[in-house]
Order: structure tokens, then sequence, then C-alpha cells
């Protein structure tokens, strides 16, 4: 290529010096052979350029697909998916069971009228009072009663003076006999009609306490001690033993929750066991026990009652909704986040990174529900590694880089 450029110089300096110069044929043939030199050599070094870098392209090729093993792991390794592992052992867990239900007196008591019934005069206890065995609630009027016994009163003392008429007869004809002047058969006839007088005494004073028993009756009294719960009676009603409940009462105050519990969980509990109740609208909790387990199913809701004893409150107000967490004994096993525990259309499962650091399926049976986790009661041992997160986005047999969380 320089042979050529000064060459071509040096030509148009002869052109430029205005020499007048005639080139012979073998001298024409001679510059095209330079010329023809020099471009075939440019080409040999392009050619040769190019067959350097084809070269080095299969040299790479070759050693990507044949180099060491080593190379290959780092590039799996590189592609494989960082993922956080936990080995959760074994933990020991206490039995929780939630339930709901309503708040209601332990043993409530209903009051009615008892007697003949009338008009109520007078009511002496409100619902909220405390009252005790045999206390007066409430009053009906007894005027006729009142007249009655008056009457059944004067019977009695009509029937006593006949009494005490036959029996100064029967005395008298008693002192006749030793006299011979009254029969033995009028001594039998004066005795009969004195016993006659002394049962029409009886029957008298049968009639009158009957009467005061009746009008006591009009008085609505407390059964037991306890906690006026509803009042439903008031002055100038007309009540009758067909009225229905007057007044409630909680028999000592005593109070209950009627838990409704699920037939499967109902079977983990027995009586004792001890349950914290929260009403509704509080957030203040009362310790209660387990005193009563229903013994039937609701054949709808396929669930049972577990009634739980309560110390009285003012807080507890009968049919109030309320919500209970029961010990349930405790029981030892693996727990796990949330976010550990996966489930589909063929059930709950966790993933396993074994050995080779390729994940696992595992099914899994879980248990009790708390804030610290989920207890894994069958599956797991333990030991194992378990993604804790982002399992959603693998595959069995995935191969994964596992980090132990912190």
């Amino acid at each position: 290529m320089l042979a050529k450029a000064g060459f071509r110089r040096g030509a148009k300096a002869v052109k430029q010096m205005n020499y007048e110069t005639t080139i012979d044929p073998a001298s024409a043939d001679a510059v095209r052979a330079f010329e023809s030199e020099g471009l075939d050599r440019s080409s040999l070094r392009r050619n040769a350029l190019i067959a350097l870098g084809v070269l080095a392209v299969l040299v790479g090729v070759w050693y990507f697909m044949h180099g060491p093993s080593g190379a290959d792991d780092s590039a799996a390794k590189a592609q494989a998916q960082v993922v956080t592992v936990v080995v959760p052992g074994q933990t020991t867990i206490a039995g929780m069971i939630n339930a709901s239900g309503t708040i209601a007196a332990r043993r409530e008591m209903p009051v009615g009228v008892a007697g003949e019934g009338g008009r109520v005069v007078q009511v002496l206890v409100d619902a909220g009072d405390w009252v005790r065995a045999g206390q007066v609630l409430a009053v009906i009027d007894r005027a006729v009663q009142t007249q009655q016994i008056a009457s059944q009163a004067a019977n009695v003392e009509v029937a006593a003076a006949d009494a005490r008429l036959a029996q100064a007869n029967l005395d008298r004809a008693l002192k006749l006999v030793e006299r011979g002047f009254i029969s033995k058969a009028d001594v039998d006839r004066l005795t009969a009609t004195r016993d006659a007088a002394v049962a029409r005494v009886g029957v008298a004073r049968a009639g009158l306490g009957e009467l005061r028993e009746r009008t006591a009756r009009l008085n609505i009294v407390a059964p037991a001690a306890g906690l006026v719960l509803t009042r439903a009676a008031e002055p100038g009603q007309i009540v009758s033993p067909g009225a229905g409940v007057l007044f409630s009462i909680a028999r000592e105050g005593q109070m209950e929750m009627r838990a409704r519990i699920s037939e499967a969980d109902l079977a983990r509990i027995s009586v004792g066991a001890v349950a914290e109740v929260t009403p509704v609208g509080m957030d203040r909790s009362f310790t209660g026990e387990v005193w009563q387990i229903s013994p039937t199913i609701d054949q709808n809701t396929r669930e049972g009652l577990a009634r739980i004893a309560l110390r009285y409150d003012a807080a507890l107000r009968p049919g109030g909704f309320a919500s209970a967490r029961l010990k349930s004994g405790v029981v030892t096993a693996p727990l796990l986040p949330e976010s550990a525990i996966l489930s589909d259309e063929k059930g709950t499962y966790v993933y396993v990174i074994g050995d080779d650091n390729k994940a696992q399926r595992r099914p899994v049976k879980t248990g009790e529900v708390s804030e610290k986790g989920i207890a894994v009661l069958e599956g797991i041992t333990g030991r194992e590694r378990i993604v804790l997160r982002a399992g959603g986005f693998l595959n069995p047999g995935d191969k994964v880089q596992p980090v132990m969380a912190k």
C-alpha cells in the first residue's frame, strides 16, 4: 500500500512539472504488477484476522461445553433461588379452644303466682335487688280471704263450745251411773256425742288453717336467696296461676357462660377445665371453670354446650354475648409461623430442604393456633429445614440456596 501511494505521488509530481514523457509498454506492465502484489497481501492479512477470530470463538464454545465441573457448579449455584429456612424443634404448647356463647344465671328460678291470684296491691322488690329465702316480693289483695278467715274462726269457737257442753253432759252422766239413775246405754250415747263435738272442732280448725294458708299464698315470695333478674309485676295488675313468670331470680347470684363448642373440641375438654371469659365490649376477663358438659350434640350445628361457672360480678349481665378460651391440656410439637404453612386442593403442606438442597413437599397436620405460631401435629419431627417464606414460589425438586433464619 505504501509503494502504491508513493507511486501515485510521484506520478502527480511529474504532471505538475509539465514533463512530457512517454511510458513504454514494459514500464506499464511493471506498474500493474506492483499494484496487484500490494492488493494480494492486504487480502491475505484480512483473511488471517477473520480466521483467528473464528478460531477464538470455537475455542470459547468448546471450553464452555467441556470445561471443568467447578465452573458448572458455580453457574448453577448462581441461578439457584435463595430461601430462608428454619429448624423448629419441639415446643410444649398449652392447648386452647376458642368458643363463644351467652352469659346466664347458673340456676335461674322463675317465680309466679302459687295461689288463686288476684289484684296486685304492692311490689316490694325490683330487678337487681338481693333477696333472702321466703322474702315477700309482691302482695295480692286479700280482702275476701280475710273475711273468710274470720268466719271460719267463729265456726271453730262454736264447735269448741259444743264440744265442751258434750263433755260436761258426759261427766254428769258418769256420776249418776254409780247411783243407778243412768243406764249404760245413755252413757254410751253421751260419749259419742262428745266425740262428735270434738271432731267438729278439729274440722273447723283445719278449715281455718286452710284458709290461712291460701291467704298466705297470695304473697309472692322468694323460694331461695339470690339476685332478682327480672320483674314483671306492677301494682293493680290482675294475676293468676296462668299469668306466667312474674320474677326471675339467680340463685345466690351465681352466673355461668354457656359456651357452644364443636363436636371435635368438646371431646378434648373435661369438667374442671379452666376458662377465661371476656364479655363483648369489655377488655376485662373473668376466670371460670367448666362445671358441666352437655351429654348431647345438636344435630344441626354439630355443637355442644360447655357450662362455665362464674362468680357473681355486676359486669356479668345475663343474656350478654361473650367469648371464652378454654385450656385443653398440653401438646409437644414443632411450632411454625403461618408463612411456612401452605395449602391447596391437595391439603396442607410445607417445603422441606433435603441434604441435596432440593425442595421436598411434605404434607402436615396442624393443631393449636396461637400468637407464637401454629403447632404441627403430624408430618415433621422438628429437625428438618423448613422453608420459612416464599414457599409458594417453589416446586418440588427445585434447587435452592438455604439460608438459616436468625
